[in-house]
């Protein structure tokens, strides 16, 4: 298996909470984010919760109003 590197810019205080957090697994940070990419691989779904609401479709007559609403 051939190997690459990826560079990547953090907040320096997300990266020591991570790193802890790691640490506290026993784990280095190369191996939890080798963990992460192995899991989004063998199943193709991101291994994270997100919360949202999905919007109803809006025509152009009611976007003012919905506008009003959701500011």
């Amino acid at each position: 298996m051939t190997t690459t590197n990826y560079n990547i810019r953090l907040d320096q205080e997300l990266k020591e909470n991570a790193f802890s957090v790691f640490e506290s697994y026993g784990l280095t940070p190369s191996q939890a984010i080798k963990l992460f990419l192995t899991q989004v691989a063998q199943t193709n779904k991101v291994p994270l919760s997100f919360e949202y609401q999905k919007v109803a479709a809006v025509s152009q007559d009611e976007l003012p109003i919905y506008k009003e609403h959701t500011d």
